[in-house]
């Protein structure tokens, strides 16, 4: 992990305990590129806005080290993504797994499309959020969590990895919702936390019974075209 003040090590004074855990017992260093060359990590997840970061060297070097290097650039909006698609796609040598967080396009290169897809939290919020709502959940714990990503993962289909996108299509974000929420609501069952009781029978249906809707009936009152000759 690296901050403010570049890879966080141990022997660094004064690291808060959320750091800790990863602390690397090895030279302190702040530039990026020589940190990937000694570490040698097999995924850069950008996520402090600050743009271009990652660079042509540093993603080179990680096509190098790695098959399928994990280059997430994740800062919003645009302007401040640490990398481009096509910049990851392009000097990987089309390798990398990427995702971000504002919409890239396409990329093609070679014969090849790919699809970025968005690493948004979009995914997880919304559909954790309405599964709670739905079952009464009394907390909140890192289960459900775990369990909203690993769900989310099981969407994505062998037509979404074969255009590099890891992520469902955002357009299908309702539908994504639905699946993540069921598989929260079941977990909040399993772990005593659900007080809607007894447990829907058919949760899917139950879900969809409370999402909100736009499509509305129609209100304005039927007409007909009056024959004046009728009258005749």
């Amino acid at each position: 992990m690296i901050d403010s003040r570049g890879l966080i090590v141990k022997s660094r004074e004064g690291l808060t305990e959320h750091k800790l855990h990863f602390a690397k017992d090895m030279p302190a260093c702040k530039d990026l590129a020589e940190i990937v060359k000694t570490v040698k990590p097999s995924a850069l997840i950008g996520a402090a806005a600050q743009p271009k970061t990652f660079t042509k060297e540093i993603i080179e070097e990680m096509a190098k080290n790695n098959d399928r290097p994990v280059i997430f650039a994740l800062s919003n909006p645009t302007s401040k993504s640490e990398c481009s698609a096509e910049e990851a796609y392009k000097w990987s040598n089309n390798k990398a797994v990427f995702a971000s967080g504002s919409p890239f396009p396409k990329y093609e290169a070679n014969g090849v499309t790919f699809e970025p897809g968005q690493g948004n939290n979009a995914y997880i919020f919304p559909a954790v959020a309405l599964g709670v709502m739905c079952c009464g959940s009394i907390r909140i714990p890192d289960e459900l969590f775990l369990c909203a990503a690993e769900a989310l993962a099981g969407i994505v289909s062998k037509e979404d990895l074969s255009v590099g996108r890891v992520y469902p299509r955002l357009s299908d974000i309702q539908e994504t919702s639905v699946i993540v929420a069921e598989a929260v609501i079941n977990k909040c069952y399993e772990l005593n936390l659900a007080t809607v009781l007894p447990k829907p029978a058919n949760l899917e249906q139950f879900i969809r019974d409370q999402l909100y809707t736009t499509d509305y009936q129609e209100f304005i009152p039927t007409t007909y075209q009056y024959n004046l000759d009728s009258r005749k």
